[in-house]
């Protein structure tokens, strides 16, 4: 982060650039299959808290990274997000109405649309990523992590071990391993990406690593909290879904007090693994903050 920036200055800047990209990279709802566009623009730029895309940046900020390489990453991760929201809230999946307050892409458009939304997403990404401007030996790491983060190994297999739990009692291990996969392994990438794109050393990227793995469990565990004692209309979706599906939870394991201590030890390491980069990862630690407090 530049000196003298302050953290809410940073926030609205990249949020505005994030919004900026999305519509550039994005394919024009006038473009054929018109309705095919307009639908995943709805998913894309239906709001959200960007954290993905801000997580691109501010891990670009602690090198030389090139502005044309971080949109196109920051775009590509949320076009994988955005595509995994869509199916997730299908009716074979979590079965949701409302997502970020608004009409589910299969509620406001139809099923079979939202599926093929969240196929072209996908793929969206990946070109993207492909035709950014920046070293071949950048693009292809990019390609590489994403593909790694989004699939059988990272979001889709944590998504498949989500489905696989309903009404299973999971120990603690295998609740961190599933949302290590399925919420983890984006936020990580996301990271990544900007640590990729900043030509970070490999020591440099451990310490990166090590903050992105406490931010995702961090993460998902508020998710838990809020999905526990938040209402529909500050969720922007549907309140108390899991434990109504009865799926394991931090919260249904363990207990409010415990989730919520644990979040906050967590969002204290990742601060703490982020100390070799002095000034320059302030934006990472305020974002750990901003994901933790989230909901408050």
């Amino acid at each position: 982060m530049t000196a003298g920036i302050q953290f809410q200055e940073w926030l609205h800047m990249h949020s505005a650039r994030t919004e900026s990209a999305l519509d550039c990279l994005l394919v024009s709802a006038q473009t054929t299959p018109a309705r095919l566009h307009e639908a995943m623009r709805y998913a894309a730029q239906g709001g959200g808290k960007r954290i993905r895309p801000l997580l691109v940046f501010a891990a670009g900020d602690l090198g030389d990274a090139k502005d044309e390489a971080l949109d196109a990453a920051a775009v590509a991760i949320e076009c994988i997000h955005a595509y995994s929201l869509v199916h997730d809230d299908l009716p074979c999946m979590d079965d949701d109405d409302l997502r970020r307050g608004r009409p589910t892409v299969h509620k406001a458009f139809d099923e079979a649309t939202a599926l093929l939304v969240g196929d072209a997403l996908q793929t969206r990404a990946f070109e993207i990523l492909a035709n950014a401007q920046c070293d071949v030996d950048v693009r292809l790491l990019m390609i590489s992590a994403l593909a790694a983060a989004s699939g059988s190994r990272g979001m889709a297999g944590g998504q498949a071990i989500d489905l696989e739990s309903v009404g299973k009692k999971l120990d603690l291990a295998g609740l961190k391993q599933m949302h290590a996969m399925k919420t983890g392994a984006l936020l990580s990438c996301a990271v990544d990406l900007g640590g990729i794109a900043a030509h970070l050393n490999p020591s440099q990227m451990s310490h990166l690593q090590n903050y992105s793995s406490a931010l995702g469990l961090a993460f998902q565990i508020v998710d838990d909290v809020l999905d526990a004692t938040a209402d529909s209309q500050t969720l922007g979706k549907t309140a108390g879904k899991d434990a109504a599906a009865n799926k394991p939870t931090y919260v249904t394991l363990m207990g409010l007090d415990y989730a919520q201590k644990q979040a906050k030890e967590l969002q204290e390491a990742a601060i703490a693994s982020l100390d070799s980069f002095g000034n320059k990862a302030q934006a990472l630690k305020d974002l750990a903050l901003l994901v933790v407090n989230r909901g408050k």
